[in-house]
């Protein structure tokens, strides 16, 4: 049986009831992981700040295209594995330790073969975005970038797997439901502890460029080679040899998205004049995809309950309209209230500390926080209404979302906060708001 046809099975045996949840307390379930998640963002944007000024960032600049896609891993991989777990614990199927173990070893070498593969080829679309429009290419560059992605990406999974598990199985312990702490924990410190990893190998490795060159092929080499192991660990168990072979498309398309929001970054930091959009980066994009995540998880569990794969229920069928989403008569409307409603206290919090650790190019000026509040608000809107129509939809066609929609939904989140925000900070220039040089 597929996982799928697996799960169909489980939610229809009717010795499990769906939880109800009062507002209220699904936004108390909700606030302390979303608030660890943005100041983690936080603390990731700060050390963008600064290891931008470093040399391997200076020299090989496509390093930033990197960026949104390593980073993009937590949507693609960390928060899929939470939102898939999170749903086997509402249907019941971690309740027994051999079967609990066992998808949870399955998953977790699942998500070191896909790290890999993703970080490979997030440098391969760095390669290609960054050098091959202006004619330049350097192999010991395109090399150092292969190596530093793949290192990269697996570390900072293996990692943020074991720390998932962790709150997954505590999640089930203490009765908290996993689809509101998972999904914004998984990205806690995902976005620091990866680019922290990015930024220290890079330039590691940059400094050995010419002293001992053959190093990063080497660490390339190293890390590629354990993937077969991690192959047939993961076809070892059933769920997860069925992702090891289906599961590529949504990882793949959107570390191509993740790619061009990177492209977009590179531009412009670029640009002197947008010097203060590095800090704020790493903040919207992964805001945006924490509240898109949790909604999309709430939304796959609900299915997983009360619909058979390929059936949606009454008030999701006919054509989409946005107001369905936040004023339908379906059970995750009030949630979708909750997260639009935390994006601008949220985001005040989180500016406000930026200010206070006096970190960023930008001085919080009414016209500078007015406009970077309205590109957030525009960006989770966004997200919400593309969450609410692509997760019915995936299901309508039999994929299951848990493993299908977070990822996409997480990579339009970083193209579509990069994109606003660089076209804030344009706004911003073109009105005389301009003070690039603060926090120099």
């Amino acid at each position: 049986y597929t996982a799928i046809q697996h799960l169909s099975r489980l939610q229809r045996t009717p010795t499990r009831n769906m939880p109800k949840e009062s507002p209220l307390a699904m936004a108390l379930q909700i606030v302390v992981p979303f608030l660890l998640a943005g100041f983690g963002t936080v603390s990731a944007g700060m050390v963008l700040d600064i290891v931008q000024h470093w040399d391997a960032f200076k020299y090989i600049t496509e390093i930033f295209i990197l960026v949104p896609a390593l980073l993009g891993l937590k949507g693609n991989l960390e928060m899929t594995l939470a939102s898939r777990l999170s749903t086997a614990v509402n249907v019941g199927k971690m309740d027994s330790p051999i079967e609990k173990w066992n998808l949870i070893i399955g998953n977790l070498a699942l998500k070191q073969v896909q790290a890999t593969v993703v970080g490979f080829l997030a440098a391969v679309a760095a390669v290609v975005l960054g050098w091959i429009p202006e004619g330049k290419f350097q192999m010991s560059h395109a090399v150092l970038l292969c190596s530093a992605s793949v290192a990269t990406a697996f570390i900072a999974s293996m990692l943020q797997g074991f720390i998932m598990v962790g709150v997954i199985v505590g999640s089930k312990k203490t009765g908290i439901n996993p689809d509101n702490v998972a999904t914004p924990i998984a990205a806690s410190f995902g976005d620091l502890i990866t680019l922290a990893i990015l930024a220290w190998i890079s330039q590691g490795l940059y400094n050995c460029l010419d002293s001992h060159p053959y190093v990063s092929s080497l660490v390339c080499a190293f890390f590629l080679s354990l993937t077969p192991v991690w192959m047939v660990i993961s076809s070892k168990h059933p769920a997860s040899r069925t992702l090891l072979y289906s599961g590529w498309e949504p990882v793949i398309t959107a570390m191509v998205i993740s790619s061009i929001g990177g492209l977009i970054l590179d531009k412009t930091v670029s640009d002197p004049n947008l010097a203060g959009i590095v800090v704020y980066t790493p903040v919207i994009n992964g805001i945006g995809g924490n509240l898109v995540a949790i909604q999309s998880s709430r939304i796959s569990t609900h299915l997983h309950f009360h619909s058979a794969p390929g059936e949606v229920p009454e008030e999701a069928k006919g054509c989409y309209y946005p107001c369905r989403t936040f004023y339908g008569t379906g059970a995750n409307h009030r949630s979708a209230q909750v997260l639009l409603l935390l994006v601008l206290p949220g985001h005040l919090i989180f500016l406000y500390t930026i200010h206070l650790m006096k970190s960023g190019h930008t001085t919080l000026t009414p016209i500078f926080m007015t406009v970077y509040l309205a590109a957030a608000l525009l960006q989770v809107f966004l997200l919400l209404c593309i969450a609410d129509w692509m997760v019915y939809s995936m299901w309508r066609s039999g994929k299951d979302p848990d493993s299908f929609s977070i990822p996409y939904l997480t990579a339009l989140g970083d193209l579509l906060g990069t994109a606003l925000l660089a076209l804030s900070f344009q706004f911003l220039w073109y009105i005389g708001d301009q003070d690039s040089d603060v926090g120099d």
